[in-house]
């Protein structure tokens, strides 16, 4: 009901704040229409609006950045389609609103393996970085994909390797560790992986490897990937 999107557009804009904003933006967070609300504040106004597709529709119109953030945390993935995961997508702009919509509502759509593999081939930088958060998320949340899922994002993860932009080098190396955290034998493709990595001629491609296996090698890492 528009009645519902008017009172949270008036409780938001009653929550927000200047010097949290500007804080946001020292962290990489520069999209428009910033209030500074805070994440805890968004997911307590969340919780009476579970499953809202409406809702969440003409929050995201409102193009507030806290407004889509509320709209990737109530909406209902069964009612995402593939256009919308697109429209949404190519209005990212910044890496919260990217990661909270995949990691939140994307991953649980029947068209998130998908997405996984076309976005990291797209040039902006927002979605080709939702390409990776997805396989990211999916190999945490994703508890029944076979590993063969997960393998065939290796060679996308290798190829965007190369790309120097923060933010999506940032989103790839989470990908590689996720995959690499989720068993034994994805952890030693992984492995493979990052150090086929480490030999592209890239200062991206050689960062993203070398953090990926500090990690994918700890001792402690692979202890509780054997009690799995």
């Amino acid at each position: 009901m528009n009645s519902d999107l008017r009172g949270i557009i008036r409780t938001l804009k009653k929550r927000a704040d200047p010097r949290n904003a500007a804080g946001m933006a020292r962290f990489g967070i520069k999209a428009r229409n910033t209030l500074g609300v805070n994440i805890p504040v968004l997911r307590a106004i969340s919780r009476a609006h579970r499953n809202d597709h409406s809702l969440a529709l003409r929050l995201w119109k409102t193009g507030i950045h806290e407004a889509r953030l509320l709209a990737g945390l109530i909406d209902d993935p069964v009612k995402v389609s593939a256009i919308q995961m697109e429209s949404w997508a190519g209005d990212f702009d910044s890496w919260d609103i990217c990661d909270l919509v995949c990691c939140n509502l994307f991953y649980k759509t029947d068209f998130a393996r998908r997405k996984a593999q076309e976005w990291p081939r797209r040039k902006k930088e927002y979605v080709k970085r939702a390409g990776f958060v997805l396989m990211a998320a999916l190999a945490v949340h994703d508890k029944k994909a076979a590993d063969r899922v997960f393998i065939n994002f290796f060679p996308v993860i290798e190829r965007g390797a190369v790309d120097g932009r923060n933010f999506v080098k940032k989103g790839i190396n989470w990908a590689l560790r996720q995959i690499g955290k989720r068993n034994p034998r994805l952890n030693r493709s992984a492995v493979m992986a990052a150090k086929r990595i480490a030999r592209l001629d890239s200062k991206a491609a050689r960062w993203i490897a070398s953090d990926a296996l500090r990690e994918l090698t700890d001792k402690k890492v692979l202890a509780r990937l054997v009690r799995k």
